[in-house]
């Protein structure tokens, strides 16, 4: 009888250590210095129907596999720390600010950075993935979080004309902080006006103008009439900005 009973031991054993992790678990990744939250597969709306013509036309979108989302926007100490530099306008503030004055290319470029010194595969959200996370998988409907937005987000209102430190206001359903507010967010996705022909698998939509891509987010300057969890809006990807950033996703 033992026979039978380790031979099922060991083809179970795999599939224990290969279980997806709950949604909103945290590891901190030791080569990035940055903590990251586990974000599962499943499938949500996109988009509104009551928002602007570029947030349409609303559509459901499955993520077939789940990922790690960074917990914050990659600070100006993660940023040091792997690209030796810090572009920051806020530079003197602190290094658990988030790093801004960043291009499209210089945020993918720390993506492929830490992929190519440790094996793993990190990479920018795509806008789905951004989306659905933001909301918790529709568990939000209007920011990236539940309450009021001066208790999810830095924003024109608050934040004395200055990005934030990370990581100090409210986390959504999953744990996810700063997505509202603080610094807009870019992301792998080429810039395209409506969700028409838009990818349905969470992946990034790689035609369109890919010279503007796709940012998310709120930010320390911008109104909380453009927090809205499906706001979206576009930057030259060349162009860094004090109101600009990034989070990192990491596959598994």
């Amino acid at each position: 009888m033992r026979t039978p009973n380790l031979l099922c031991l060991a083809l179970l054993l795999p599939v224990l250590s290969w279980a997806a992790p709950q949604a909103g678990s945290t590891k901190l990744d030791s080569e990035s210095g940055i903590t990251f939250v586990y974000i599962p597969s499943g499938c949500f709306n996109m988009g509104s129907s009551q928002g602007n013509a570029d947030e349409q036309p609303e559509h459901q979108v499955c993520l077939e596999q789940g990922l790690w989302l960074g917990q914050t926007e990659v600070t100006q100490a993660q940023y040091l720390q792997v690209m030796g530099s810090n572009p920051s306008k806020f530079d003197e503030e602190g290094d658990n600010y988030p790093v801004e004055r960043i291009s499209w290319r210089k945020a993918a470029e720390m993506a492929e950075k830490l992929s190519t010194q440790t094996g793993k595969r990190y990479r920018l959200p795509s806008e789905a993935e951004w989306e659905y996370a933001c909301t918790a998988a529709g568990q939000h409907d209007n920011y990236c979080g539940k309450g009021e937005i001066d208790d999810l987000a830095w924003y024109i209102d608050n934040s004395d004309e200055t990005s934030q430190p990370v990581g100090e206001k409210e986390p959504n359903a999953w744990g996810l902080m700063d997505m509202s507010g603080n610094v807009r967010e870019w992301l792998q996705d080429c810039w395209s006006p409506s969700y028409q022909g838009a990818p349905t698998d969470g992946s990034a939509w790689t035609s369109g103008d890919c010279n503007n891509r796709v940012l998310r987010g709120g930010s320390w300057s911008i109104e909380a009439d453009k927090l809205r969890s499906t706001n979206r809006n576009r930057n030259d990807a060349l162009s860094p900005s004090a109101i600009i950033g990034f989070r990192i996703a990491l596959e598994p």
